[in-house]
């Protein structure tokens, strides 16, 4: 057998389209070829020595996940070129049945274009936490159709795109790196003011999640029903962990104001029953023999 005859031998033919052992071949060959040249794209974009080294890590994923697409695409029309299919007949002759499809998938197009204005935008972008429905998670994976977002509680949310373009979302890591958030505190009326103010920020300096620039402060916000009101302001980078940095502040805030002698409140009501005092009064009856 020579190498001639292996590479025309016939797979198999439909109508006038032959498939060729050769073109089957070099079909799978840019195949390989495609996913290793998207892998060093890969590398090239998030371990940049240049220029696009100024692009923040999260934009550059989105700048391969828009290329890494477009070269699929590219690649998909060039093997259909080298096995022998007809792309303008293919196209043409595929109208109809496109037109169908939209029609009855448009919840799918749309998911697939607002996929594509995601990447572009860079409104969302891998790593970002983001709230939506109520939900905060960390996005994990951007995909043309659907998002992964992963909660705290270590749940993935598979997310439509077209969710993010039409509806609220919330993406606390857009702007900064480091997130402003707040803690409030009640005191006992009686307590001394500027003894609070220095246990609290006190507490705060200690904690290793919250930031020292901007600086963390502490508010006296108003003269509550029972308490004096305090808020705890700070800075942190733990947005997908917050919780657990607010709970061992308040851990440590309790430590600090027993420590100083100053006393939380609670609400304490005094109940009265009108008739009470008459009922007391009352002798039971005595029983009949």
């Amino acid at each position: 057998m020579t190498w001639d005859f292996f590479l025309n031998y016939e797979i198999f033919e439909l109508g006038k389209f032959k498939l060729l052992m050769g073109n089957l071949l070099a079909g799978v060959f840019i195949i390989i070829g495609t996913w290793l040249f998207v892998v060093m794209l890969r590398r090239a974009i998030m371990k940049p020595r240049f220029i696009i080294d100024k692009i923040e890590s999260k934009r550059r994923m989105s700048i391969f996940l828009i290329m890494k697409y477009f070269i699929w695409v590219i690649s998909f029309a060039i093997i259909l070129e080298v096995i022998g299919v007809d792309i303008t007949v293919f196209v043409f002759g595929s109208t109809a049945l496109l037109v169908g499809l939209g029609l009855g998938l448009q919840n799918i197009f749309k998911d697939l274009i607002s996929g594509l204005f995601l990447l572009f935008e860079g409104t969302i972008k891998l790593g970002d936490i983001i709230e939506v429905d109520g939900v905060v998670g960390k996005v994990m994976e951007i995909n043309l159709r659907s998002s992964q977002i992963l909660t705290r509680e270590d749940v993935i949310f598979i997310i439509p795109n077209s969710k993010f373009i039409s509806e609220k979302v919330i993406n606390w890591t857009h702007n900064e790196e480091y997130i402003r958030f707040s803690v409030f505190v009640g005191v006992a009326y009686g307590s001394d003011v500027e003894l609070v103010y220095s246990s609290l920020e006190e507490a705060m300096q200690e904690n290793k999640s919250i930031r020292n620039k901007p600086k963390p402060f502490v508010k006296f916000l108003d003269f509550g029903e029972s308490s004096l009101k305090f808020e705890m302001v700070f800075w942190s980078k733990e947005m997908f962990f917050i919780e657990n940095v607010k709970s061992e502040l308040r851990r440590s805030v309790y430590k600090k104001l027993a420590e100083n002698k100053l006393e939380i409140p609670f609400p304490q009501r005094d109940v009265h029953i009108k008739g009470v005092e008459h009922m007391a009064n009352i002798k039971p009856k005595e029983k009949n023999n």
